[in-house]
């Protein structure tokens, strides 16, 4: 039916309730809450795993710290307690889990020479739990130059994380894909190099 202007009172009708719709603000709570609530639970657990990667990149250099400085307060060693050492360091990333450290530690001779040699004296590792001999007595290794100081001795510990985000979870053997992909893991490493505190070197009496 048309009215007088020639419009249908059909249109005017769907017109006025599009106008009404525009003006009504009842929901526009609703609707923002909808929008905004994602950004911030992502933004919450961005803020959450940055915090978290924090303190395990922390943990990690201490797991490095802590080993060699025990082993540096000894004035003999045995496999056994080198392992027990590690052992006890790889406990300092809890409460992380989701992937265990790598820890090495290593009894290291500068020779007392005009060109001094730096040579491994013993060297032992634990990876996901199982320790095992490391570096090969007697071969070559490096160390920062202002440490190369000729007749003196270093116990080098070191320790490896590749930590992996919330991001990445995943059910098991399923492919990560898109940006948890790019994040799968980060790898965190540190070592530090200290001097024995009881004697001029710490031998290991059965590496």
């Amino acid at each position: 039916m048309l009215g007088r202007n020639g419009f249908s009172y059909r249109s005017v009708l769907c017109k006025a309730t599009l106008v009404g719709l525009w003006r009504d603000r009842r929901a526009a709570a609703a609707l923002e809450f909808a929008f905004v609530v994602p950004i911030l639970i992502g933004l919450y657990f961005m803020t959450m795993e940055t915090s978290q990667a924090i303190e395990a990149n922390k943990k990690t250099g201490r797991i490095a710290s802590m080993i060699a400085d025990l082993v540096t307060q000894q004035q003999q060693v045995t496999e056994a307690e080198i392992d027990a050492i590690m052992k006890i360091g790889g406990s300092v990333i809890q409460p992380y889990n989701r992937t265990a450290p790598s820890i090495y530690v290593t009894g290291i001779e500068i020779t007392d020479e005009d060109t001094p040699k730096v040579k491994v004296a013993w060297s032992r590792k634990m990876i996901n739990g199982t320790a095992s001999d490391h570096l090969t007595a007697g071969t070559t290794t490096t160390v920062p130059e202002d440490l190369k100081v000729r007749g003196t001795f270093l116990i080098r510990g070191e320790a490896e994380l590749d930590y992996k985000p919330v991001l990445t979870w995943n059910a098991e053997k399923k492919a990560t894909i898109g940006l948890a992909a790019a994040f799968d893991k980060i790898s965190m490493g540190e070592q530090y190099y200290l001097r024995p505190r009881m004697s001029q070197q710490v031998k290991c009496v059965d590496c």
